[in-house]
């Protein structure tokens, strides 16, 4: 069971909460978030693509960035998992962001979203077709959500 707690192993060697997301996200949203011969190893350092997860807090932190999230938003793993992820976006996006995560926690999940985002240079990028999802086992226990999208530049 993972901890939604600041994570003590290296992101690559969690393999609980590799197998959360993975499962999830192929529970809820109907297919595979990575290729089936991919390891944690490869999410955390080779996915041409972004994820991202924060906790239940009050005020959810992340829980995970990949190296993709990391060169997006500009933060490293320890700046990264400190941040209260509503950080994500500036303060007039917070309200359609929060709309995103009231209807991914009623749903199970959301894709084909876009949104507003930025770094922590303060440059501004757009989140395309991205897919926000509950952090659920299979139990039906939350842990957070989490989020995926393309890179583009």
């Amino acid at each position: 069971m993972p901890s939604t707690d600041r994570i003590v192993l290296e992101p690559w060697y969690d393999k609980a909460l590799f197998y959360l997301l993975v499962d999830s996200y192929r529970r809820i949203v109907g297919k595979a978030l990575v290729p089936d011969d991919s390891d944690a190893h490869w999410l955390y350092h080779h996915a041409p693509f972004a994820v991202v997860a924060h906790n239940t807090d009050p005020d959810p932190l992340f829980i995970y960035a990949n190296m993709s999230a990391q060169r997006c938003f500009e933060y490293d793993w320890q700046e990264f998992t400190s941040l209260p992820s509503r950080l994500s976006a500036e303060v007039p996006n917070r309200a359609d962001r929060q709309l995103l995560l009231e209807t991914v926690a009623r749903d199970g999940h959301a894709s084909g979203y876009r949104g507003a985002r930025i770094a922590k240079s303060g440059r501004h990028f757009w989140i395309e077709d991205g897919c926000v999802w509950q952090l659920t086992e299979q139990d039906g226990l939350t842990y957070g959500q989490a989020a995926t999208f393309s890179i583009t530049d």
